[in-house]
């Protein structure tokens, strides 16, 4: 039995290094100095809780795995079957094609085919490259079909700051609306809220003990860069996530029981919030023969 995310493609620059899988060409490592910053997971084992993993062309979920299309119902496999919705996209488990590896970059791409549900051939590409101290993440979807169409992408990393605990690291999220976890719903958001006087409220910073998330934030504020940048500290010891300006949501995520860590904090970046293909709140509308591009990255200053 072959690994069941394919070969492992690293990358290096400096002390920098990161591992990207040939199956669903998720991230599977990124470490500075031997430091460990996403929650890596063995190469002979699936990623856990969708570790790492690239989410297209829709992030989060698909309520009934059912969207409208020119008038047309379209249907979804339903791959969260507890609750009967189509999550996380359909290149997850696909095997993308290596475009080039070079040594501190690499880009893989995949064809998502016409199929139930999905009505508009795509070009998807995705190219990790590896700067000292920071890893770039660029997306890139073109529209192979002859009409047009909304697509979302995201991206699932745990992020971690070497061996400190999770409840001992701070976040800062400049959020300034929400859409909490409704547990037990089929499609598990509420609708979206402004943070002011709420638990939802990271502009300033807060730590992650006693925080229990899986929760769509946006309005996310720009720096001064022209990117959100989102922030996990501990002391001295700090990470920023950044996003470029079409990744205007973060699915914050803090499970108990991520498998080789326990308690663990994923963030999210997502161009549009669960059920966009319903909503088509920030969809990437792609006319045929049209391309996007967007980039978010890790630096660890």
């Amino acid at each position: 039995m072959g690994n069941p995310t394919g070969q492992q493609f690293e990358i290096t620059r400096g002390n920098a290094r990161a591992v990207v899988t040939e199956i669903g060409a998720g991230l599977r490592a990124f470490e500075v100095g031997g430091v460990p910053y996403v929650e890596e997971f063995p190469e002979d084992a699936k990623p856990p809780m969708g570790a790492g993993q690239i989410l297209l062309p829709w992030p989060n979920r698909t309520k009934g795995g059912q969207w409208k299309f020119q008038g047309e119902t379209q249907q979804l496999e339903i791959t969260e079957e507890a609750r009967g919705n189509a999550i996380h996209g359909l290149t997850r488990h696909l095997e993308w094609e290596l475009i080039e590896h070079a040594e501190s970059s690499i880009t893989l791409a995949v064809d998502v085919e016409v199929q139930p549900g999905w009505p508009v051939p795509l070009r998807a590409s995705v190219t990790y490259e590896v700067a000292p101290r920071e890893l770039i993440v660029t997306h890139e979807i073109r529209n192979e079909g002859e009409q047009p169409i909304g697509v979302g992408v995201g991206t699932h990393p745990y992020f971690r700051l070497g061996d400190v605990p999770t409840d001992e690291v701070t976040l800062t999220l400049p959020a300034s609306r929400v859409r909490p976890s409704l547990p037990g719903e089929q499609m598990p958001y509420a609708e979206e809220q402004d943070v002011d006087g709420t638990e939802y409220d990271f502009r300033g910073g807060r730590l992650l003990a006693g925080v229990n998330l899986d929760t769509a934030f946006g309005g996310l504020a720009a720096a001064e860069d022209g990117r959100h940048h989102i922030v996990l500290a501990h002391g001295e010891q700090q990470l920023l996530v950044w996003t470029g300006p079409d990744f205007r949501w973060a699915q914050v995520f803090t499970p108990d029981d991520l498998v080789g860590r326990g308690r663990a904090v994923a963030i999210e970046p997502m161009t549009c919030p669960a059920d966009a293909l319903n909503t088509g709140t920030d969809l990437i509308e792609l006319e045929p023969a049209s391309s996007w591009s967007g980039s978010w990255g890790i630096r660890v200053p």
